[in-house]
């Protein structure tokens, strides 16, 4: 058995122990899942509810409101039984977590909050790290498990047996300061994973039949707990300086006197610190490197999220009158108007009144929230001797892209400045026939405009913009310009112009990346980047494929600018 699969068994037993964990997240689907479902299952009492959540589900049905049918059939206000209040003091299993609407999961986690005595399993099928469970789902269950490498001889396994949760094991205050500096080195800001991580200390105390919190036990709940969540990695152990020689004073004094230095309580810390290194997983190692730890709303490759009345996601419904482009939601028109009926009828009906009767306030309409499509806008410097190479990069990097275009919902366009003046050489576009087509043939050579090229890049943004999309700026260049925004020739006049363009990039807030394809780094283009408040990446010698994922790790979410 593996030691994914024992975490996985483990942590099991930890939540039938102690329901305050709250659950855990499975990531990959699988029979390995399925054997640490049965196991919890195995581990609760017979008569413990397992309710699965439908992905169809209103938020009624979640947490209890109007019967349409059944008030519909009587002609009076039928309340039904939430599926919420139908698994207290059993487990909620959510397939599919990383698709879940956020108006559920806010549901849930305001249910969880409110002592909703069930346990949560999230079982996560997402395939990158931006596709994941609702992070407010997340912080309120203690387990982040991986099980997407296990093979089928992994699953041969001893199923865990029930334990006796009566008692709880102590937590001295030295421990608990071990796990809090534990959870700081991996820069773990929030305070419920450390609960949770103590919590879980408890538990498998509680397992191993002991009466105070050991060593073992803060290194398990490390391990479970606070590895996944770590957003940096801990900082290298300092070598301790040599002690220095005791005088001849202080070795002649009795030995009785540092009796109370050998009782003091042993506090792991630095060790705790060591197991959280070692237990880090991969994936989390991955986005530690590639700066993406911190997740945010807004995934990569995809655009900003804008409200439509026709198409998306489906939102929650909103009062509202029907028509121009908004949809009436009949359900939720519905359930808004059933509960006052009694109270109409009460009063004459009017000239062809139905058997409901509606008033202005009960309509409803329809909600969707769907993602732009993402425009990817290459500005090449096709200036110099090196102009050849530069194109021949870009011409992969924005082939390699556009093979990603209808799965990302992106488009390209290429913008190449040379000589005097900046040309659109390849407007927006998915279709890769048309790409290869304008990049067959891409001009090299003469002078550096590149306040011309960053303006030219700041038009073409704006458009993308004015028409629902969101626009990502890569610069390609070693930003040293020749030519100014006048067209004359002169380095200080052109790069005080390019300055001036790339502050203009900065003001209107755009998304970009500027990547210094010079042999070695140079200052200019660092400059350019900070102007435009821009992450700036230096790769020299290149290929296509480095480009392109260069690329793709700068378009990954980043920090809302001020």
């Amino acid at each position: 058995m593996t030691n994914a699969m024992a975490d996985a068994l483990l942590a099991a037993r930890l939540l039938a122990a102690d329901r305050k964990l709250g659950g855990m997240v499975l990531r990959g689907g699988g029979p390995a899942r399925d054997v640490v479902l049965q196991a919890l299952r195995g581990l609760l009492p017979p008569d413990t509810p397992f309710r699965r959540l439908p992905g169809h589900i209103d938020e009624d049905r979640l947490t209890g409101g109007t019967d349409i049918a059944a008030s519909l059939a009587s002609g009076q206000l039928v309340l039904q039984r939430g599926l919420l209040a139908e698994v207290a003091g059993g487990v909620l299993v959510v397939p599919m977590a990383e698709r879940l609407r956020t108006d559920i999961a806010g549901r849930i986690a305001q249910s969880l909050d409110n002592g909703g005595g069930f346990l949560l399993v999230l079982l996560d099928d997402g395939e990158g790290p931006d596709e994941r469970p609702p992070l407010a789902l997340m912080e309120r269950v203690a387990f982040d498990l991986p099980l997407r490498d296990l093979r089928a001889a992994d699953l041969d396994c001893e199923m865990p047996a029930p334990c006796d949760a009566n008692g709880a094991p102590s937590l001295e205050s030295e421990a608990l300061s071990a796990l809090a500096a534990t959870a700081a080195a991996l820069g773990i800001a929030s305070i419920r994973p450390l609960l949770q991580a103590a919590a879980a200390a408890r538990a498998n105390a509680l397992l191993a039949g002991n009466e105070t919190v050991g060593r073992t036990d803060l290194e398990a709940a490390t391990r479970l707990v606070l590895a996944p969540r770590a957003t940096q990695l801990p900082p290298e152990p300092q070598p301790e300086p040599p002690p220095p020689e005791p005088e001849r004073e202080e070795a002649e004094q009795p030995d009785n006197e540092d009796d109370d230095d050998d009782n003091a309580p042993d506090i792991p810390e630095d060790l705790l610190i060591e197991a959280a290194r070692a237990a880090i997983p991969p994936d989390v190692l991955e986005m530690i490197a590639s700066g993406r730890a911190q997740r945010s709303a807004r995934g990569g490759g995809a655009g900003r999220r804008t409200g439509s009345a026709l198409r998306g996601k489906p939102l929650g419904a909103r009062p509202g009158m029907p028509g121009g482009g908004a949809r009436m939601a009949l359900v939720d028109t519905l359930r808004a108007a059933i509960p006052w009926q009694p109270l109409r009828r009460r009063d004459p009906a009017p000239e062809g009144a139905g058997p409901i009767r509606f008033r202005r306030d009960d309509l409803r309409v329809r909600r969707f929230e769907e993602r732009a499509t993402t425009v990817t806008i290459f500005a090449v410097d096709a200036s110099g001797s090196a102009a050849l190479a530069r194109l021949s990069e870009a011409k992969g990097a924005v082939e390699l892209i556009l093979a990603q275009a209808y799965v990302k919902r992106a488009e390209v366009a290429l913008i190449a400045f040379r000589g005097t003046e900046a040309d659109l050489l390849l407007p927006p576009t998915r279709s890769l026939t048309r790409a290869k087509r304008a990049l067959a043939e891409l001009p090299g050579g003469g002078g550096t405009p590149l306040a011309r090229g960053i303006a030219l890049t700041r038009q073409l943004a704006d458009a993308v913009m004015s028409r629902g999309r969101t626009p990502f700026l890569v610069f390609l260049t070693d930003g040293s310009a020749n030519i100014a925004a006048d067209g004359t020739s002169g380095r200080v006049q052109a790069n005080a112009d390019a300055l001036a363009a790339a502050k203009g990039i900065a003001s209107v807030n755009l998304d970009a990346v500027v990547i210094d394809i010079s042999p070695r780094p140079r200052p200019e283009a660092a400059h350019i980047a900070e102007a435009m408040r821009a992450r700036y990446l230096p790769l020299p010698f290149a290929d296509a494929k480095a480009l392109k994922a260069a690329v793709t790790l700068a378009a990954e979410p980043q920090k809302k600018r001020a």
